[in-house]
């Protein structure tokens, strides 16, 4: 092919190497002034509002957050972000009235029995982006005493097994789960 087109003058064009300019990533604060600022521009565009919300959700602003994730179409109610938004949702819920992560932490070393104190534990690892923190905490949930509080174990790990991307951080602690409940 390459032979006819030379022959009748068609040259290949040389390739362009376009320059990748990284851009910084933006805190949630920035992230969530300019998502603002694009739903403003375009009201009707709903995966702009998932956007924001889950923006909304890493600032800490668990209240409209909720109320945009509510709001959206089926569609996109369904999506995977969204359902992951759901999920980080009710875990920001939980930590509503609860103590900070050092008095936690000083709960379960004090007495490692404490469960309640446990999740909360892991659960403001999981909104601190320390996941695998949070995996533990939730596992040594399942060990200690896997049917406490409805099989709040259970559900913590599979909602938190939502909520992470890290694929094979969610698969390795997905066996452990398994080897323990199995």
């Amino acid at each position: 092919m390459r032979e006819f087109l030379t022959q009748h003058g068609v040259l290949p064009a040389e390739p362009q190497v376009a320059e990748e300019v990284p851009l910084a990533p933006l805190d949630p604060q920035a992230q969530a002034a300019a998502l603002r600022e694009a739903v403003a521009a375009e009201p009707d565009k709903d995966e702009l509002k998932l956007d924001l919300a889950l923006a909304l959700l890493k600032t800490g602003d668990t209240t409209e957050a909720e109320q945009l994730i509510d709001a959206l179409p089926a569609n996109l109610a369904t999506d995977d972000r969204a359902v992951r938004a759901k999920a980080r949702l009710s875990f920001a819920n939980v930590l509503k009235d609860a103590p900070d992560a050092g008095a936690l932490q000083a709960a379960v070393d004090a007495n490692g029995a404490d469960l309640r104190a446990r999740h909360l534990l892991g659960v403001r690892h999981l909104l601190d982006g320390n996941d695998e923190a949070a995996l533990e905490q939730f596992l040594e949930m399942l060990r200690q005493d896997r049917s406490f509080d409805d099989n709040l174990p259970r559900r913590s790990l599979i909602d938190a097994f939502r909520v992470i991307e890290d694929e094979d951080l969610v698969g390795r602690y997905r066996r452990k789960m398994s080897a323990l409940v199995f």
